[in-house]
């Protein structure tokens, strides 16, 4: 990397509650036998980790409760000193909590109480000034906000598009760059191509393309890894391939390092415990060479 871009992040922070099962349920089905653990998460916190563990100034904007979830949720952000000046805490209303189950292939099944995350809004953003290199904001947020956020920030802006929801077409023009995985894709259709804005799409363990007004402009695998626990994985792609395409500007090359760095966050439970280093996307891209 040949620079620490400045990154301001947008978004979710929540608690994620974790529990890993032989096999997910079906509907209507219990599944016992479980193992319990508690995690930072939301898709914000996640991809703020993500960018500041491989090398960016990191500065985090959302909303947190006033409770015991509260500090589990920033513990992370904390010891790795994100910039935490823009996270507003609320009286009366709870931290978001994420209930996952990830089974022994690694997969995962989420259901997300937002809490305090629905109450990201103008008022709580009211200061968004400040230089950065990129603003990234995903969709955990209410539209409006996100509408808000589109309208106000100045310089590059990156939407995850997740999880995917109905927006207005301003918001996708506004954007230089959305990410979205296949089903957000298939979910925005038209609109997605209809905006000017560089797509990166994610392909799981096919790896990730890169195309704008129509026309595939990069492409990367994944390396080959046996994931432990997906969660996070899209996240840190996210940060990362923010970090790779600030600080080197090719497209290709941050593709390829976003792949590497999402491949290596499955192979630890968790989402933000499960962030990698620069050591370790580059020991992997070694490998797979």
């Amino acid at each position: 990397m040949k620079s620490s871009p400045r990154i301001r992040v947008i978004g979710s922070i929540n608690l994620d509650i974790v529990a890993r099962v032989h096999a997910l349920p079906r509907p209507g089905e219990t599944v016992s036998g479980g193992v319990l653990a508690h995690y930072p998460g939301g898709k914000g916190a996640n991809q703020a980790l993500a960018a500041r563990k491989l090398g960016a100034q990191v500065s985090m904007f959302g909303c947190v409760g006033k409770d015991a979830a509260r500090g589990q949720a920033l513990a992370l952000l904390q010891a790795h000193d994100v910039d935490l000046h823009g996270v507003t805490v609320l009286e009366d209303i709870a931290t978001g909590v994420a209930l996952i189950a990830v089974d022994e292939a690694g997969e995962n099944q989420i259901v997300v109480a937002p809490g305090a995350n629905g109450q990201v809004s103008s008022a709580t953003l009211s200061d968004l000034s400040g230089e950065f290199d990129a603003t990234l904001c995903q969709l955990e947020l209410p539209v409006e906000t996100i509408a808000y956020v589109a309208a106000r920030v100045k310089g590059l802006l990156c939407l995850n598009l997740a999880p995917a929801q109905p927006l207005p077409q301003a918001i996708l023009d506004r954007a230089d760059i959305l990410v979205v995985n296949e089903t957000e894709a298939a979910f925005y259709g038209d609109q997605l191509h209809r905006s000017k804005a560089l797509i990166i799409q994610t392909l799981g363990a096919a790896g990730a393309v890169a195309s704008q007004n129509g026309k595939e402009i990069a492409r990367s695998a994944s390396p080959a890894v046996t994931p432990i626990d997906t969660t996070g994985a899209g996240d840190t792609f996210v940060g990362a391939f923010m970090v790779a395409f600030l600080s080197q500007g090719s497209v290709a090359q941050a593709l390829a390092y976003a792949c590497a760095a999402g491949a290596v966050a499955t192979l630890t439970a968790g989402a933000q415990t499960s962030m990698p280093t620069p050591d370790q996307v580059t020991a992997l891209l070694d490998r797979t060479a």
